[in-house]
């Protein structure tokens, strides 16, 4: 049903910028994606922030339909021959009264040159009383030293006193102090 393009477009300067694209988005989130296929998440993920899915004519549905119908069976993953495949069915639901080829153009022209941002990062938070909490300038007593001067956290070193074992007797705590009392 998809309609077939000129191979002139898909060797363009535009189809590199998609595929830096692709690359990107396919190792969004996995330390050990090699760039040349893209997850079921990633490719959601993708259509989201490049604004392929609009939620009206293009919705979450339509994109995971399309994902499951141009993978390889039993494969979870896609390429990037398949994604355009996928570009391919989407393009003519996104932008609906244009021809097959400007459709696909406009879709690839929305993706080019995008990245993952991470949107999601946490941040502290400052609401009402929750800023007292993490406000580490307040704390007290044993607490106090879990942290440095500029507030970030000392690990292990500061929630446990770490003891020198390095005498003969195993946990004695005083260690060179014979020879000042004798």
């Amino acid at each position: 049903s998809a309609p077939s393009l000129p191979t002139s477009f898909l060797h363009s300067s535009k189809m590199s910028g998609v595929e830096n694209a692709f690359r990107k988005f396919a190792v969004y989130g996995d330390t050990s994606a090699s760039g040349n296929d893209m997850t079921g998440k990633n490719f959601s993920k993708m259509c989201k922030e490049c604004g392929v899915m609009d939620g009206k004519a293009v919705t979450s549905t339509d994109i995971d339909i399309v994902f499951n119908k141009v993978k390889t069976k039993g494969a979870r993953t896609i390429s990037f021959a398949e994604f355009q495949q996928a570009m391919k069915e989407l393009c003519c639901k996104r932008f609906k009264g244009k021809s097959p080829e400007e459709a696909l153009q406009a879709v690839y022209s929305l993706i080019e040159g995008k990245e993952p941002s991470s949107v999601g990062t946490t941040k502290a938070t400052k609401a009402g009383g929750v800023e007292r909490l993490t406000d580490t300038s307040k704390y007290t007593g044993s607490h106090k030293e879990r942290f440095d001067e500029s507030g970030k956290g000392k690990g292990l070193a500061g929630r446990q006193d770490l003891v020198d074992n390095s005498g003969y007797v195993g946990a004695y705590k005083g260690a060179g102090t014979y020879d000042q009392t004798h």
